[in-house]
């Protein structure tokens, strides 16, 4: 409990602070201040000492490290940079011992990192009275004592250290007894009355004095004790010890029980009066009596609580002894108890997070934490050691005395390890040593360090032609191995055009999920293939990306019913042919060529004689379409036969046209054929006829978009440019052979750029061969063209080739 200060004592003056000398990692200073101050009480200013922005304090967190669950007594202002008092301070709270008595604060800043140590002395303030134990007790003293004889009396307490403890001792005046003051060992006071004169128990059997105990405090306080001597008959002989003071050394460690010394004292009287017993003297100080027990009979002094070096390394032990007898008078000797250190504290880790989660790209020297040690034992047993697991990318550098940083010796890598647990491990010098282990948690934060990875390095879709619009043609997918935002990615199509329009008019993409939907309805026949660029993003700082390529393949469907390219009905008439009576079998009429714009299976041709005024006389070949006589003609023959031969593809469902052909039966023929014509040229047609400008005229209106290609070729019919049709005509008769072949398939991914296959639009160019077996290739168009004009397709080359 602490004196109540009284109304006249002065409030304690400013605290005085020592400017410390301030420096980075290991500076440190020292301050002082004054006990009981109230909350909010200035210490010093850090913030100008320091020589900081106070404006960034709170930014670099700037802050006082303290143990975990250790008590905040001093606070700092963000604001100002003032340390300032967080609750009362008691000086012998905080420090139970006699000496120095300084708290050890540990200022930490951040962005960069400083450390600094500065200890704050605690300095006392008189604001305890000395107190006796007893208010009053009794002095026994027999008649018989001589003068100069010394009687020990109890010694005042007060928990207050140096000057402001007990000074002196004061005895109210008296004419048998005076003061003698005494110091301990510890510096400590205690007083002795000393008999001045004898004592005559028939004339004064008591004597009252007052026995005043004094500090040295400002103001001074002060504690009183009423001493009641009794005067008693005299004891012949009084116990004596062997010696006046004792020591003995015993371990911090030693259990309760345990024998610290074996006093002895003898006394020459018999019966009571030379029986002795022990006990403590009023000296003894409470915690003494806490920690030691006095047997009255043996004179043992024995352990009765536990000891702690840390706390206290010497004990004083104040015992006297007196006789049974009447008139026993008691004497006194001091045991000192010297307590021996043992390794009985482990090191006490303090983990301080400084910079948690740490960025994956900090360079190597990052600081990560700092790291306090803290052993209560002494000499070597105090001495601490400090390390981290050797397979971790950390290492501990000591700032100063027991102080540790925590930092990084190489890059991280958040996708490899995301997370460590750094084991600590502080281990003291003792024997045997004593270690604690602590492991901090340190995640290693994300960076943008990694950009998108597409699952494929290219796609191939396929999609059939006459798709709906808006319909999912694929999904892309990319995957991102960063976190968080930085893994957050987004789809978009690169822009481009796609045969001159926008790709953003063909296709789109969802931009969350990669998948990917047609705009529009393709169509085979004006667009086979195309490719898009497809981007994914993060959305990290800055953000990172990635490409691939979407090959698309259009699918082709049997849309297109075949045309008949010849022969062509002119002006709504069916076409017509002359046969000589005299063909025999095997003669060839003419041939049907048509021409489908689909692919593959769609577009292979097939002809078939659907109606015939005789079935017996002609047939039709079902792959080229050539007519001809299956005998030769009879008298009873009809002179005009009529034939209907139907063309059908080979698409799912098939598709077909038809073409009425009017065969007459002539005795003669006419020098130059017409080829399923309703007209024939005069033998002396030139490139000057009629049917020559025709054909310039189809060739020129069709030349202003497409380029005629020829390509000349010896022997047998051979393919064409990839994308065209092949037609082969056959030098055997100098009728038409015109027949359709399988298109080119489209090129596969490993091939030619789909990007440069025919614009829409563009038909295939198809091949006709003349009778000199040389092979050109025709528009599409062209030969539609030729078609309408009632012109066979070797009549065309023909007329070209003039």
């Amino acid at each position: 409990s602490h004196a109540t200060r009284s109304p006249s004592s002065p409030q304690p003056a400013a605290p005085r602070v020592t400017r410390p000398t301030w420096g980075r990692l290991g500076s440190s200073g020292t301050n002082s201040l004054s006990t009981e101050l109230e909350h909010g009480a200035f210490v010093a200013n850090l913030g100008e000492d320091l020589g900081l922005d106070v404006s960034t304090l709170s930014a670099r967190r700037f802050r006082i490290v303290s143990r975990a669950g250790a008590r905040q007594h001093l606070e700092v202002n963000l604001e100002n940079g003032i340390l300032f008092v967080n609750e009362r301070i008691d000086r012998e709270e905080v420090c139970e011992a006699g000496g120095t008595c300084l708290l050890h604060l540990q200022l930490l800043v951040e962005s960069p990192l400083e450390l600094y140590r500065i200890e704050v002395e605690v300095q006392d303030i008189n604001d305890h009275a000395p107190t006796f134990p007893w208010q009053e007790y009794v002095l026994e003293v027999a008649e018989s004592a001589v003068p100069g004889a010394r009687f020990p009396l109890e010694s005042a307490q007060d928990p207050d250290v140096g000057t402001n403890s007990v000074r002196t001792y004061q005895l109210s005046p008296n004419g048998f007894f005076s003061l003698e003051v005494q110091t301990r060992s510890d510096a400590s006071k205690f007083a002795e009355l000393v008999l001045e004169r004898p004592l005559d128990r028939e004339q004064q059997h008591a004597h009252r004095v007052l026995l005043t105990a004094l500090d040295g405090g400002v103001p001074e306080r002060s504690g009183t004790a009423h001493i009641l001597v009794t005067v008693l008959d005299a004891n012949d002989n009084v116990p004596a010890f062997d010696q006046p003071s004792y020591g003995v050394s015993l371990p911090e460690d030693a259990p309760a029980g345990t024998l610290v010394i074996q006093l002895n004292a003898t006394d020459l009287d018999e019966g009571s009066n030379g029986e002795i017993e022990y006990s403590f003297s009023g000296h003894a100080p409470p915690r003494v009596r806490d920690l030691f027990h006095v047997e009255p009979r043996s004179g043992q002094v024995l352990l009765k609580g536990p000891l702690d070096y840390e706390r206290a390394s010497l004990h004083e032990l104040y015992v006297q002894a007196k006789d049974r007898g009447p008139s026993a008078v008691a004497v006194h000797c001091r045991v000192l108890v010297h307590l021996l250190d043992v390794n009985d504290n482990a090191p006490e880790v303090t983990l301080t997070s400084v910079s948690t989660p740490v960025l994956e790209d900090a360079p190597p020297g990052t600081v990560i934490a700092v790291i306090s040690v803290l052993d209560r034992d002494s000499g070597e047993n105090g001495r601490v050691s400090c390390e981290v697991s050797p397979d971790m990318p950390f290492e501990l550098r000591s700032s100063f005395r027991n102080y540790y940083t925590l930092v990084t010796t190489e890059a991280l890598d958040r996708e490899a390890v995301p997370e460590y647990n750094v084991s600590i491990t502080a281990r003291d010098m003792g024997s045997p040593a004593l270690l604690t282990r602590s492991t901090l948690t340190v995640p290693v934060s994300d960076v943008n360090d990694n950009a998108p990875r597409f699952l494929q390095p290219s796609y191939s879709v396929y999609v059939t032609e006459n798709n709906a619009p808006g319909a999912s043609i694929c999904s892309v997918s990319a995957l991102d191995p960063d976190c968080q935002q930085n893994a957050y990615l987004s789809y978009s199509i690169a822009d481009g055009h796609i045969h001159g329009m926008p790709v953003g008019t063909y296709v789109s993409i969802n931009s969350d999920s990669g998948h990917m939907y047609a705009l529009r309805s393709l169509d085979y026949e004006q667009i086979r293939s195309f490719q898009i660029q497809v981007q994914a993003q993060d959305a990290g700082f800055p953000p990172l990306s990635a490409n691939v390529t979407v090959y698309v393949f259009v699918l082709d469907q049997n849309d297109n019913a075949p045309v008949i390219v010849s022969p062509m009905p002119h002006n709504g008439s069916v076409a017509t042919e002359l046969v000589p009576r005299s063909a025999g079998p095997g003669y060839l009429v003419g041939t049907v060529s048509a021409v489908d714009a689909d692919a593959g299976s769609n577009s292979r041709l097939s002809y078939q004689l659907l109606q015939a005024t005789d079935f017996t006389l002609f047939s039709v070949a079902p792959d080229t379409g050539e007519l001809r006589t299956l005998r030769s003609f009879l008298e009873q023959d009809a002179t005009r036969q009529r034939l209907v031969v139907q063309v059908r593809d080979g698409g799912q469902p098939a598709l077909s046209a038809t073409v009425s052909i009017l065969l007459s039966v002539v005795e003669n023929m006419p020098q130059t054929l017409s080829d399923f014509s309703e007209f024939s040229l005069p033998p002396e047609a030139s490139s000057s006829s009629p049917l020559t400008l025709y054909l310039l005229i189809s060739l020129g209106s069709v030349s202003l978009t497409f380029l005629l290609r020829h390509s000349w070729q010896g022997g047998s019919c051979s393919g064409g440019p990839p994308g065209y049709y092949k037609v082969c005509l056959s030098p055997e008769s100098a009728q038409s052979e015109f027949m359709f072949l399988k298109p080119c398939s489209p090129p596969r991914n490993n091939e030619k750029d789909p990007g440069n296959l025919p614009a829409p639009g563009n038909y295939p160019v198809h091949g006709i061969q003349d009778q000199s077996e040389r092979q050109c290739f025709l528009p599409t168009e062209l030969l539609l063209s030729i078609g309408f004009l009632g012109v066979s397709p070797q009549r065309a080359v023909s007329e070209m080739s003039t």
